[in-house]
């Protein structure tokens, strides 16, 4: 029970101080209908543009400093990078349709030249593209398709050079460290936002294997690597990439809350488990909110983490002699709706409320005409009681 008690804390604080949302894209933390909430949306979006108040003054003097019309292009040119990705998309699928066809047929060099040996020659053209910056449109594909084609060679190099090897992570920790070194020095040449996504693909995907590797159990490595990418997507934040924050963060609380729900249902129960999650999920979201960071990914914080802790919730009251003390937590929580002005947290709570009551009535109001009576007057009540109180603060 000890350890129960301060791994709740641990929760409670490391939820506060690192921020933990459950990234989102769906609802927005609060409506933008007041000053101080644009004022909000707009301090946002200057940091991720690094848009400057000196530049902002300047536009608001003299609109027609922005230049809304968008550069015509060509017809040569519009022709000219349509043959370009028609030209990329046909070589790719007629080097994927050699290697279906005829791999069975293919002995070990010809395998390895096939894959790694294309994933080189991909390199060649990504590193040239870059260097001349002529075809900016192919660059993010061109990454995409060199890191599939390198990755799937050395996984064939290794299979082919060791045939006898038992152990996937070994290859993989050798392939995943490899093409980490290849994106990270493509990155820290070219300073490109898809160089970093890739490149943290790989770095995560290593240190992943590896904790396999050393027997750490599931949960507590998903701990440490959300916790990790936490500090990374923070840095990102205050970057060029600051693209990839939003996403990153994503991953991260995803990563880490459900190691998170991992240990504690090992440890006490799933009820638990949600519980105390869905606290930590809101109490990042509320973070969030209050610093006026990553405003968007706050909304499905509050979403999710507020139906993980009305879920658990509700599993360990449910027919005790405080079950009613949930529909006390849940009315305390409409307050906290209206004060912080969320939506999504709003929505969770009124399915909970409802769902309670509903719960409540089949259980000890069956086939009571009374209760539903009894339920709209104090509903009616409530609303008057709302009016009156509107009516008062205008005469204040």
């Amino acid at each position: 029970m000890t350890w129960l008690l301060l791994l709740i804390v641990l929760v409670v604080l490391a939820g506060g101080w690192w921020g933990w949302p459950l990234a989102a894209v769906l609802f927005g933390s609060r409506a933008i209908d007041d000053k101080t909430s644009a004022l909000g949306k707009i301090a946002e979006l200057m940091r991720a543009h690094d848009i400057t108040p000196a530049e902002v003054a300047a536009v608001y003097r003299d609109p027609t400093l922005i230049s809304t019309a968008a550069p015509k292009r060509s017809s040569g040119e519009i022709a000219r990078t349509l043959s370009i990705y028609l030209g990329a998309i046909f070589i790719l699928a007629g080097i994927g349709t050699y290697i279906g066809m005829f791999w069975n047929r293919m002995g070990s060099v010809m395998r390895i030249v096939v894959t790694l040996g294309v994933g080189y020659a991909l390199l060649v053209v990504l590193v040239s593209a870059l260097h001349e910056k002529k075809f900016p449109g192919l660059v993010l594909p061109l990454t995409l398709a060199t890191a599939f084609m390198l990755t799937s060679g050395w996984f064939v190099f290794i299979d082919e050079v060791f045939p006898r090897g038992d152990d996937w992570r070994l290859a993989a920790l050798a392939v995943f460290g490899t093409m980490a070194i290849h994106q990270g020095l493509l990155f820290r040449q070219y300073a490109l936002s898809v160089l970093a996504f890739t490149t943290l693909c790989f770095v995560y995907a290593f240190l992943s294997v590896g904790l396999d590797l050393l027997d750490v159990p599931a949960g507590f490595s998903a701990i440490m690597l959300g916790a990790s990418l936490l500090l990374v997507a923070s840095g990102l934040e205050k970057s060029p990439q600051r693209s990839l924050a939003e996403f990153a963060y994503l991953v991260a609380l995803c990563w880490l809350n459900a190691g998170l729900f991992d240990r504690v249902a090992i440890a006490a129960a799933a009820d638990w488990a949600a519980l105390l999650t869905g606290a930590s999920v809101m109490s990042a979201a509320y973070g969030l909110h209050k610093d006026g960071r990553q405003l968007r990914l706050s909304g499905l914080g509050y979403l999710i983490g507020s139906a993980l802790a009305y879920s658990g919730l509700f599993d360990l009251l449910r027919q005790t002699p405080v079950e009613l003390l949930y529909f006390a937590v849940t009315a305390a929580m409409l307050y906290a709706c209206v004060w912080l002005q969320s939506r999504a947290l709003l929505l969770t709570t009124v399915l909970a409320m409802l769902s309670f009551i509903g719960y409540f009535t089949a259980e000890h109001f069956v086939d009571s005409l009374g209760w539903p009576i009894s339920l709209v007057l104090m509903g009616v009540a409530f609303i008057g009681f709302g009016t009156l109180a509107m009516q008062i603060k205008r005469q204040i």
